[in-house]
């Protein structure tokens, strides 16, 4: 039986690296063609493409600007004939221990809001009439554990987060029916940027260390993200819009409950 997947195109961004970039690889073994948008990582998202083979681009847009993501969309309409899915997935951080009030200042709000929160929105302005016209048209923001429970790398990103999950169903609600709108919310990813960061040894035992601390004794990969990111876009999900999945491995259980026996915290 034929994909109802196959033939479609998706924009994701930050698709040349991690998570976006496992998304790419399954959204191609579903016979979608990929946008596949990067602001920096030129080399690895060309390798990406070439890699797959299947018609997909590689374009350059910093979409903090909306300017950009009229372009962005516009160039996957003009070289592919058509934008079916959204993944929002670009994203960036400032690491500040949430106790530290004077580690943020105004200006890492507003530089993490801008691309968190603000720069998915104007995707989905961008994209929405060829959304509308698709049939199936579906987005799937990526938010975070941090935006729910008030946690990670910083306050300022834990707030980015948190808003893009409240858009998520203001969206989801004015759009329909015609485009789905769901978010997924990652705990903890193995990606290379750890690997790189922490060298191979160190980052084997951070793995070792999360998996440890989470009820499914996993250390999430991104392809463990990859694949519920997909099955949202899927049309077979067609009943599902508005919602914020949990991509934790179960820690969210334990959040703000004693040390489980057995697990290490």
């Amino acid at each position: 039986m034929a994909d109802a997947m196959d033939g479609t195109v998706a924009i994701v961004t930050g698709g040349g690296t991690g998570i976006g970039a496992a998304v790419v690889r399954r959204l191609a073994a579903r016979g979608v063609r990929c946008v596949v948008n990067y602001a920096h990582s030129r080399d690895e998202a060309e390798a990406l493409v070439a890699d797959i083979g299947n018609g997909s681009i590689a374009v350059q847009a910093d979409i903090v600007e909306d300017a950009a993501c009229r372009a962005l969309v516009a160039a996957g309409v003009d070289r592919l004939g058509r934008v079916d899915f959204l993944v929002n997935n670009a994203g960036r951080t400032k690491h500040a221990n949430h106790e530290d009030l004077d580690a943020l200042d105004a200006e890492d709000f507003v530089d993490i809001y801008r691309l968190n929160t603000i720069a998915p929105f104007q995707m989905v302005r961008a994209a929405v009439p060829h959304l509308r016209d698709s049939g199936m048209g579906a987005v799937v923001n990526v938010a975070s554990v941090a935006g729910v429970f008030g946690m990670g790398s910083s306050v300022a990103y834990a707030a980015s987060k948190g808003a893009l999950d409240t858009m998520t169903r203001s969206l989801a609600r004015v759009l329909a029916p015609q485009i789905r709108v769901n978010a997924v919310a990652p705990g903890y990813v193995g990606t290379g940027w750890f690997e790189k960061k922490l060298g191979a040894e160190r980052f084997a035992a951070l793995n070792e260390r999360i998996a440890a601390a989470t009820p499914m004794a996993i250390a999430a990969t991104p392809e463990d993200i990859a694949e519920p990111i997909v099955m949202l876009l899927d049309p077979a999900t067609r009943v599902i819009t508005g919602e914020t999945v949990l991509l934790d491995a179960g820690a969210h259980l334990d959040v703000g409950l004693s040390r489980r026996p057995g697990r290490e915290h």
